[in-house]
């Protein structure tokens, strides 16, 4: 059983830096596709960043630049570190993980990815 846990989210003026981190167990990195993705009160959840097992990645139009998505295969561990965050920002962040992802694939959508953790929420104030 696939389980995911982040962490690392909090409160942070504009313009300041977080680092997200989903500590994951249950599966092999080299055949699954991760990403990250954020629900803000009132709107659909939405995709920030994806990776694939071949290190390709996806970054929502709004975050490119600015947030930078990583994994520690040794620590089984992915990251999102978040750079010049915005208010627009504001949103209870997820980890997703799904299996049979191949070299050279990664997944944007939300109805791609079948495991989740239980979010992080994120603040940022002007």
């Amino acid at each position: 059983q696939v389980q995911l846990v982040e962490s690392g989210g909090g409160s942070v003026q504009s313009g300041g830096s977080l680092r997200l981190s989903c500590a994951a167990s249950g599966y092999s990195s080299s055949s699954y596709c991760m990403g990250w993705f954020r629900q803000a009160p009132g709107k659909e959840r939405e995709g920030v960043a994806g990776l694939g097992p071949g290190g390709n990645t996806f970054y929502a139009d709004s975050v490119k630049g600015r947030f930078t998505i990583s994994r520690d295969n040794a620590k089984s561990t992915l990251y999102l570190q978040m750079d010049s965050l915005k208010p627009e920002d504001t949103a209870t962040y997820y980890c997703a993980a799904r299996g049979g992802c191949l070299w050279g694939q990664v997944f944007r959508a939300v109805s791609s990815y079948v495991y989740w953790g239980q979010g992080t929420q994120v603040t940022v104030s002007s």
